[in-house]
């Protein structure tokens, strides 16, 4: 039994790592594509076949490998980033109560587009001393509606296939378990 245990948490933790590694590189490969990306679907793919805990380690992961990679550790830049991020993993296990109706969470994807945007808001208005709020909601509407369409899109076409394939691999080690207790 522990070492059903073992092989089960060991499978977790390496697809853990790997989905902080995909999330990664696929935001950097469509970073010439402003905000157009795969962020949104993959985070509710992986809050869908992770607890939140372990999500919330991949997105935090990410976060630190973003901010390595685009050259320092920035307050104004990372707050809000891990903010945006987490609320996908904490709507998925509130507000959307789990569900993997495709249509729901990509009406999520929609909104979250708008709600990832907006928490960058407080963090640029003190950081360039600009206190008027609309100007700069203004100015990044578009970029919003890109990435809630973007992620609209990507979720409602994506989502079904891709849960069918990591759930089903997430769960091969208990099926190849049962195998193995039974041969012995």
């Amino acid at each position: 039994m522990r070492e059903r245990y073992i092989v089960r948490t060991l499978k977790r933790m390496i697809f853990i790592a790997m989905a902080a590694t995909i999330l990664f590189v696929q935001e950097q490969l469509l970073t010439m594509l402003p905000n157009v990306q795969l962020t949104v679907l993959l985070l509710v793919l992986f809050s869908s076949v992770l607890t939140f805990r372990e999500t919330m380690t991949v997105i935090f992961v990410h976060v630190i490998l973003d901010s390595l990679f685009m050259g320092a550790f920035y307050p104004f830049y990372m707050v809000p980033m891990f903010i945006g991020w987490s609320l996908v993993p904490i709507a998925y296990h509130t507000v959307l109560r789990r569900t993997n109706n495709e249509l729901k969470l990509a009406a999520f994807g929609f909104v979250h587009g708008f709600l990832y945007g907006w928490t960058f808001i407080p963090f640029v208005m003190i950081q360039t001393g600009i206190y008027q709020f609309w100007p700069y909601l203004m100015a990044d509407l578009l970029f919003e509606i890109i990435m809630g369409v973007s992620s609209f899109i990507t979720i409602l076409w994506l989502f079904k296939p891709l849960y069918r394939i990591v759930s089903r691999e997430l769960n091969k080690t208990d099926q190849h378990w049962r195998i193995v207790q039974k041969k012995h």
